[in-house]
């Protein structure tokens, strides 16, 4: 609402419009220029026979039930920042008030258009009509008036400075531009039109208001401007008449000032004719339509934007997932649906639904063949080791045809090496498994919200793959020491045999020595095939230990271990006091996300009740 004296004189009677708006007397009075902060005013409708209240942002705690309060806080909030000089300041005071009729407003359907527009603010300058995150009801901004000169204790740039504040309100284009003037002035002087036609030159947006009719000289009236006739606006001039001083005096209130407004139009032999067309009561209802029929035209674009910001809101929700249950049972049925989905994701890792579980293959099919490659069984069956090998095996009793003692310890001793590639086999499908339990923690999205159960997910699934690992290592030893503890007679009796007709070297060599170089070579050949035909069957048999005891394991009865601590209230030595206690603890959330789910909620449900109004609301022209 913009209000402005013409000639450089104030009074125009803007504040006095404001308050009979919101149906309250708390605004500070005076000459010069009063309203020196703007005054961001949210009027909010309470339930019937509720008392009127007040609040200021700069005091949230205290409620102010005397509005003579308010007023006197208005001033001394503006001093504070002003100073008790005539300077203005743009810093706005934010002031809320809680009334169960809001005001005239709010005796029109206005109340369905709050829901349906998140803010909604009225100003000296304009209605500013607009979406944001913010429900309220009505907003309302009173700015200072607008001046031509500066008069002592104000700086010269104060008149450009007050112009430049309400400007930034009225240029908005979705603003309603309010252009308050006294009658008893000339209307081709007043700023607040000179204003309105530059920023709204097809005039759409602005209503022209003239205040103090009852205030003009005698024989004079204001019917040229009220018809249209001295200045045309697209909307009809409304004329208003406030309370006078002496009104204000005496504590005349709004519903008596109200009736002697009517009174004042009904028995004007000047405006009596225009009397169902003038007052406050009728300005409101303007306005109401007026916004009504704006409201209307953008419902499409409105409810669009609400279902938007719904389906925003929902999908955030999801993220940050629904409220949990405070019930020890329900917390237990949580605690298990997400284990289920993080143990869902960590078999689809497994089963090559995701990727990963193919490097366990990788493990079998590259890693233990290498291993095996290295190993120093050349350096083992050199002619020189066997040679040792076998006579300190035959002690001081040379052996007589073959040396069954030489070969056993040279069997043991080249599959002894085969240890090694075994366990490091288990360790890197035990590594894979853990960089795969890892990674289902972080896929599994609900798991996010509960830091606590992650880490409790994670410490059991190490715990287990532990144990699997240690199961799987003793496993893969037996492997290698059952090769070692029975060996396949077949193959040695079948090989002088295969030898002689494989046309052998070794079986020509001399053997005038018992200790000759061909018959150790021999020996070492022999050794070698054996551990050969060994290592075939150790490079299928260790992986089928190692799935068997480390990945079956990990799909069937990775949290199994988990599952029982938590449900371990029927143990004896656990109450159910301390049971219900640890659920709540495993589901214990980071605050800010709690906090932020709990803004979400109350926006959606906000946004779905605007929604649901406007759906059922008819929009009758």
């Amino acid at each position: 609402m913009l209000g402005v004296g013409s000639k450089g004189e104030f009074g125009s009677g803007k504040s006095s419009v404001l308050e009979s708006i919101v149906g309250r007397d708390f605004l500070p009075r005076g000459s010069g220029i009063v309203t020196r902060r703007p005054l961001v005013l949210q009027l909010y409708k309470i339930d019937d026979g509720q008392q009127d209240y007040a609040e200021f942002s700069h005091l949230p705690r205290r409620k102010f039930s005397d509005f003579a309060m308010v007023r006197k806080e208005i001033q001394d909030e503006t001093d504070r920042v002003t100073g008790k000089s005539k300077q203005i300041s743009p810093v706005p005071i934010h002031l809320s008030i809680y009334s169960p009729n809001g005001g005239l407003l709010f005796n029109f359907p206005f109340h369905l258009m709050m829901q349906m527009i998140p803010s909604f603010h009225l100003s000296n300058a304009n209605f500013d009509f607009t979406l944001n995150k913010d429900v309220v009801n009505l907003t309302l901004i009173d700015l200072p008036g607008l001046t031509k000169v500066a008069v002592e204790g104000q700086p010269e740039s104060i008149v450009q400075d007050i112009e430049n504040m309400v400007r930034s309100y009225v240029e908005k284009p979705n603003s309603i531009i309010l252009a308050i003037s006294p009658a008893n002035q000339d209307i081709a002087t007043s700023d607040a039109i000179k204003l309105a036609r530059e920023v709204d030159p097809s005039g759409d947006r602005t209503f022209g208001v003239l205040t103090k009719l009852d205030l003009m000289d005698k024989g004079t009236n204001a019917l040229e401007v009220l018809e249209g006739r001295s200045y045309r606006l697209q909307h009809p001039w409304v004329g208003i008449v406030n309370r006078s001083q002496a009104d204000i005096n005496k504590n005349i209130d709004m519903v008596v000032a109200r009736r002697k407004e009517r009174e004042y139009f009904a028995t004007s032999p000047d405006y009596g004719h225009l009397a169902n067309k003038m007052g406050s009561e009728y300005l409101a209802k303007l306005l109401s339509k007026h916004l009504e029929s704006v409201i209307r035209a953008r419902i499409p674009s409105i409810t669009s934007l609400i279902n938007k910001s719904i389906d925003e809101l929902e999908s955030e929700l999801d993220h940050l997932g629904r409220p949990i249950a405070v019930d020890a049972g329900a917390q237990l049925y949580t605690i298990l649906e997400l284990c289920r989905a993080f143990d869902r994701i960590f078999k689809e890792h497994l089963e090559g639904g995701r990727p990963g579980g193919d490097r366990i293959y990788g493990v079998f099919d590259n890693q233990l063949p290498a291993a095996l490659r290295k190993l120093p069984l050349d350096r083992h069956l050199s002619l020189q080791n066997v040679r040792k090998i076998v006579s300190e095996a035959d002690g001081y009793q040379p052996h007589l045809i073959a040396p069954e003692q030489g070969y056993r310890r040279l069997i043991d001793g080249a599959l002894n090496y085969f240890r090694g590639p075994a366990e490091a086999s288990v360790d890197a499908v035990h590594f894979v498994l853990k960089e795969l339990v890892r990674k289902s923690i972080g896929e599994t999205k609900e798991l996010r919200r509960f830091p606590t159960l992650q880490a409790e997910i994670a410490a059991a699934a190490g715990e287990a793959l532990e144990r699997f690992r240690d199961d799987s290592k003793k496993t893969v030893i037996r492997l290698v020491d059952m090769e070692s503890s029975y060996l396949t007679v077949d193959f040695f009796r079948k090989l002088p045999q295969e030898v002689e007709k494989a046309g052998n070297p070794a079986a020509a060599a001399s053997t005038v020595d018992r200790y000759a170089e061909g018959h150790f070579r021999r020996i070492g050949s022999t050794v070698s095939s054996y551990v050969a035909m060994v290592c075939e069957t150790l490079k299928n048999t260790i992986p089928k230990a190692v799935v068997y005891c480390q990945v079956k394991e990990a799909k069937q009865s990775l949290l199994n271990h988990f599952y029982t601590q938590i449900g371990k209230k029927e143990v004896p030595s656990v109450s159910l006091f301390d049971w219900a206690k640890q659920l709540a603890q495993l589901l214990d959330e980071d605050p800010a996300l709690m906090e932020r789910r709990q803004e979400c909620a109350k926006r959606l449900e906000l946004y779905k009740s605007a929604r649901d109004e406007i759906d059922s609301v008819s929009w009758a022209r």
